[in-house]
């Protein structure tokens, strides 16, 4: 076998299909739990994919899609984690596997009205009654991953069975009973909750406390969750894991006798999945296993995620341990292995003894003995994970090491409450700092990443079709949609981004509607420029491509200018198309409409790109600082673009006696280039609340008359109070920006990808 499976790359190996899950309460600032309902912003409970509740309305459930590698399972439940904790208001996630404060009445999720919704509620009242509400907000991270199915046919070259599916299933189901044997080791490894507030359950800490205790009084509980006080069923249970036939009856038995209410309720630590788990036990006698659940994780307290991701690659190798792992047959070794987990969650930080195959041996020993084994399938097929495993062994060698004991040390200096909520108060704030990025999807526009996590947090499923153009699939209930940077949608006709595409045919079309905009004309290469400049010396003007966005090649003239610049600023918009605009400039302010089918739903105020002095800097030197701000970055990936220096800033300059090199006074703001786009440098402020209806009407006909449901509308106000009516629309955008109106640099934020959401028929649904 060894020489069969050694044909296999490292990839083969290390490529398997995760899924996490991780529960967490959400609490007040003091610690306590909270009552209030979930988040309606996160849609129907029953639907979302992605955020939902567990056993209380006030327990979130985060859920990952199935990701190719630890890497990827983590950064997703990363960005599920600042979604969640930036929805949640003043409320916190607490960081850790038992409860917060808890008073007597825990509130029960309640779903929505129909039979599925009532049945999901039925079920949650009868574990009320039968374990209480204490017991069940006891939270953790579930584990879900398949191997790469390459390296199950691989094995099965060197079997003698003849289905591949019955192989498969054998493959999944020894998994299943070494992870049993060695469940122990997760949860010394991975344990978190070695400390409890004592308005858990009293009695039964009460009960435990003596246990955990050795002679020097010195605590040795590493794993409240996984003792006799966690979450674990009213009787022993252990489900028959010799076949698929055996695995279904037994928990069917289970169910008929009444030890179980269904198949959801079997508490046991890893849990065979089926390829339909609404109807569990059918779906396995038919297809098989699809992939194995492990429910022994605590939350660690020290990682916002719940769990590192050092910690996700060791499992990755420890799957690849009780895969190959060869089997010692011993009929009692399910009651051996639960001895053995409550042993190491009552005592593993006094090195207890266990038991192995009947015989007794050291904690610290048999650990050394599994992962010298995992060290051996490293090196024999060159995985490259030793920092994983050095990481755990760490642990082995010194019980300091372990999160348990982290917490514990940490709650014993500090208290109960202040520990846990400090970690959850800088979590929160890390969520924050990270509001507009998605992690493992850095090369994606941060328009489409705020259309991604709004539809994340309204249980829309997402793909990322091609992240180079930004194009991606939405999903739900069956409605699918394709959208391409945010705002390319299904709701626009091909005609209506033609029309807003050139500046010459928008205007046209404008002017027929009588809504006004400036006066100009196209200019082709062959154009007579003197005589053109002839029509314009005495003018202020804008030189801009016909065919652009973004602001680029755009040159803006206050004062009438000379031939030179004027020939300059044609050169430069030549670069970006082959016809060139002359028109008019419309003084006033500058403001940014979008228009999602008939509303306004956001307006920004563009300030142009500038610097402000310091005395001794040069314009250069103080771009380069004011580039250093974390939220500016390149290619619409951060809230604020970079700001270039550029020959439309050379020429603007130029105009106002200054270079590059010149030193502006004390405070002193320098504007680098007349147009405002956000796109060039410019900073965004709010105006939506400012700006007077009658603009915003006139910015939804000018969006209704060139046909447009989604439209970035340019306008030049004198007055936004409406008073002095005067305006001018110089541009009409297909594809507007929305980031910069989820992330203004000053003022409130707008959510722009909910409206096109509900544009695209995604509404929040409760």
């Amino acid at each position: 076998m060894t020489n069969v499976i050694k044909t296999l790359t490292k990839e083969d190996f290390l490529l398997q299909y995760i899924g996490l899950e991780r529960e967490g309460l959400r609490c007040d600032e003091n610690g306590n739990l909270v009552k209030s309902k979930h988040p309606e912003s996160f849609g129907c409970k029953l639907t979302n994919p992605y955020i939902t509740t567990d056993f209380s309305e006030s327990q979130l459930e985060l859920i990952t899609p199935v990701l190719t590698s630890a890497e990827g399972a983590y950064d997703f439940l990363e960005n599920l984690y600042n979604i969640a904790a930036l929805e949640i208001g003043n409320e916190y996630i607490w960081p850790q596997s038992m409860p917060c404060t808890l008073e007597d009445d825990i509130p029960i999720a309640k779903f929505c009205d129909d039979e599925k919704g009532q049945a999901a509620y039925c079920y949650r009242q009868s574990l009320l009654k039968k374990y209480g509400g204490k017991r069940q907000v006891i939270s953790g991270i579930h584990y879900n991953f398949s191997f790469n199915e390459k390296l199950i046919r691989t094995l099965y070259q060197t079997s003698q069975n003849k289905s591949y599916k019955f192989f498969r299933n054998k493959c999944y189901l020894k998994v299943a009973r070494n992870y049993l044997r060695y469940r122990w080791l997760i949860i010394y490894l991975l344990g978190g909750s070695s400390i409890v507030h004592k308005s858990y359950d009293p009695d039964c800490l009460n009960e435990l406390e003596n246990e955990y205790m050795d002679s020097k009084s010195s605590r040795g509980a590493l794993s409240y969750r996984n003792s006799e006080c966690g979450y674990v069923n009213k009787n022993d249970l252990y489900p028959d894991y010799t076949n698929i036939k055996s695995y279904v009856s037994s928990i069917e038995e289970f169910i008929k006798s009444g030890q179980l209410e269904s198949v959801k309720e079997l508490y046991t630590q890893v849990r065979i999945k089926a390829h339909n788990n609404d109807d569990m036990l059918r779906s396995l006698r038919k297809d098989g296993v699809n992939y194995l659940e492990f429910r022994s994780i605590d939350i660690n307290p020290f990682d916002k995620v719940g769990i590192k991701k050092i910690d996700l690659k060791f499992l990755s190798l420890f799957n690849l341990f009780l895969l190959l792992k060869k089997e010692v047959d011993y009929p009692d070794f399910q009651k051996e292995s639960s001895i053995n987990q409550f042993r190491v969650a009552k005592y593993g930080f006094l090195n207890p003894e266990l038991s192995k195959n009947g015989q007794d041996i050291k904690m610290d020993k048999w650990a050394n003995q599994v992962l010298g084994e995992i060290i051996l399938l490293n090196n024999l097929f060159h995985l490259g994970q030793n920092h994983a495993i050095e990481y755990q062994k760490q642990k082995v060698e010194d019980h300091k090491n372990t999160y348990a004991h982290r917490i514990f040390s940490k709650v014993k200096e500090e208290g109960f409450i202040k520990a846990h909520m400090d970690l959850a108060k800088v979590y929160k704030a890390d969520a924050y700092k990270d509001r507009y990025t998605l992690k493992g999807y850095e090369n994606l526009e941060l328009s489409t990443v705020a259309l991604v996590k709004e539809s994340i947090k309204r249980g829309v499923k997402v793909e990322i079709l091609d992240p180079i153009e930004n194009f991606i699939r939405l999903e739900q209930n069956n409605h699918v949609e394709y959208v391409k940077q945010a705002t390319k949608t299904s709701k626009d006709s091909y005609i209506s981004m033609l029309i807003m595409e050139n500046k010459l045919i928008t205007k046209h079309v404008l002017r027929e509607h009588d809504i006004n905009t400036p006066v100009g004309e196209e200019v082709l290469p062959f154009t007579d420029r003197n005589s053109l400049f002839k029509r314009y010396k005495n003018k202020a003007i804008v030189v801009k491509p016909k065919s652009t966005n973004f602001g680029l090649g755009i040159s803006i003239f206050k004062e009438p200018t000379f031939l030179f610049t004027f020939q300059e600023a044609l050169d430069i918009a030549f670069q970006y198309d082959k016809t060139v605009l002359v028109e008019e400039f419309i003084p006033g302010q500058e403001y940014r409409f979008v228009v999602i089918g008939d509303k306004v739903v956001g307006i920004l105020k563009r300030v142009p790109a500038n610097v402000t002095g310091d005395g001794s800097s040069s314009i250069t030197e103080l771009v380069a600082k004011k580039n250093e701000d974390p939220l500016r970055g390149t290619g619409h990936q951060k809230p604020l673009e970079t700001i270039i220096l550029d020959e439309p800033c050379r020429l603007f300059l130029e105009q106002q006696g200054l270079n590059f090199d010149s030193i502006p006074a004390k405070e002193e703001t320098i504007y680098l280039r007349e147009n405002s786009n956000i796109s060039t440098g410019g900073d965004s402020i709010d105006f939506t609340d400012d700006v007077a209806d009658y603009f915003k009407e006139i910015a939804i006909s000018a969006a209704k008359c060139v046909g447009a449901n989604i439209c970035g509308v340019d306008m030049i106000i004198e007055d936004i109070s409406g008073e002095n009516p005067k305006y001018s629309i110089i541009e009409l955008n297909f594809n507007p920006a929305i980031h910069i109106h989820h992330y203004p640099y000053k003022g409130k934020s707008r959510n722009i990808s909910g409206a096109v959401l509900d544009l695209l028929g995604y509404p929040t649904q409760s």
